[in-house]
């Protein structure tokens, strides 16, 4: 690696990242690209996804793990490594020390999802649970290379990962060399910034557009500051970008190379997860499926062909769930009413005959009849409808109005 005079961070070169490419065959899948044709509908120019997805431990965050622990001197392996990580990195650091033959362990939160644990032991690793939040695990971790010699394997903030990360710009070039925009998530930036060195080297003209969840946006400020700056209490779904504060390799090459950060909403981000799953049969995270909430969010700002970069698929089932849910109120397909009736028999089947005609499918139904803000004859209803989009949302809202219902706010 190089080293910049100018603020002492090592530096990452094409070079390391052809070199990571060479370490990593028959490491790392070399995943598909995909069409999307109602997203080159949507934007009017070719749309692809990059399926990192669907690489070995269901995201890219093996290829930088594997070519940071490859990098480690014969001592380091003896010592072993610790990360800390709440799934993807865990996961990813897990394999590639089973393959080098390296002892990992790996601290997660309590309230890491059971799936992600279970693969990560399943890999290898030796797994503590520690603290409520990720800062509190990562301090865990630290402390514990202190203690014993292991070597740290940061998630993003190292040029090894961001060489390993960058091959994923190198396949895309490769695979779809018509590109004019690639859209990737960024969190810490390890995989943004892998991305833009590899692209940019080889092609300055291809446009690179990072992509933040609102709640967990540190890039933005960060940029405007010329420094990383740590935002309080990030809060987004998509836990695999949730970082409060920008890693300082990779900031530099984000600031110099990545052309433009976007921010989307939780709306956003379960409307593509939804999206993908329906449309494209992929099951992506919420931090995977950001490419595809700013192609959604704005579909007419990126010039194509453009090439979205689904980074992961590892979502917990429970979680998935209600990211579908919510996703289906956002795209007008899920409605929720609370309505006042008469307490007299029929009347609650009387309703739920307007709705049938008005072809609304009944998920639930609460009924609640002692409450104080109810009248002495009247029931509070509840109602949980599958719908077929926002005309249909209104239709069913007229449908109830006409009925003589009021709905309540």
């Amino acid at each position: 690696m190089s080293y910049s005079t100018a603020d002492s961070f090592p530096s990452v070169t094409l070079d390391d990242v052809r070199g990571a490419q060479k370490m990593l065959t028959g490491v790392a899948r070399v995943t598909a690209m995909e069409g999307s044709r109602y997203l080159t509908q949507l934007v009017g120019a070719p749309v692809h996804f990059k399926c990192e997805n669907l690489q070995r431990t269901g995201s890219f965050k093996l290829r930088g793990a594997y070519v940071r622990i490859a990098g480690l001197l014969p001592e380091e392996r003896a010592a072993g490594v610790v990360a800390a990580s709440a799934g993807n990195h865990a996961q990813g650091v897990a394999l590639a020390s089973a393959l080098l033959g390296v002892r990992s362990t790996v601290f997660m939160p309590t309230g890491a999802p059971l799936p992600k644990v279970a693969a990560t032991r399943d890999y290898g690793a030796e797994v503590r649970l520690h603290g409520q939040v990720v800062d509190e695990t990562l301090a865990a971790a630290q402390e514990y290379a202190a203690e014993t010699g292991a070597v740290f394997i940061h998630p993003f903030d190292h040029p090894d990962i961001i060489a390993g990360q960058g091959t994923v710009g190198l396949e895309i070039l490769e695979q779809c060399p018509e590109v004019r925009t690639i859209v990737v998530g960024i969190g810490g930036g390890g995989l943004a910034a892998g991305v833009a060195l590899a692209v940019k080297s080889l092609r300055p003209d291809v446009r690179i557009v990072g992509v933040q969840a609102e709640g967990a946006a540190a890039y933005p400020p960060s940029l405007a500051a010329g420094r990383p700056v740590s935002i309080e209490n990030p809060a987004t779904m998509a836990d695999g970008i949730k970082v409060g504060r920008p890693g300082d390799v990779p900031f530099r090459l984000v600031e110099e190379l990545v052309d433009e950060v976007r921010t989307v909403s939780e709306d956003n981000l379960s409307s593509a997860l939804l999206l993908c799953l329906e449309r494209a049969k992929l099951v992506v995270e919420p931090a995977g499926a950001s490419p595809v909430a700013a192609l959604l969010r704005e579909p007419g700002a990126f010039e194509g062909p453009v090439v979205a970069l689904l980074s992961g698929g590892n979502v917990d089932p429970l979680l998935m769930q209600r990211i579908l849910r919510h996703g289906m109120a956002a795209g007008g397909r899920y409605l929720a009413v609370t309505l006042r009736l008469t307490d007299r028999p029929g009347a609650l089947a009387t309703l739920l005959g307007v709705l049938s005609v008005a072809d609304a499918n009944v998920l639930d139904v609460s009924h609640v009849r002692t409450d104080p803000r109810l009248g002495l004859t009247e029931v509070e209803v509840e109602l949980h409808l599958e719908t077929k989009g926002p005309e249909h949302c209104a239709e069913v809202n007229l449908a109830l109005r006409e009925a003589g219902y009021t709905v309540i706010d």
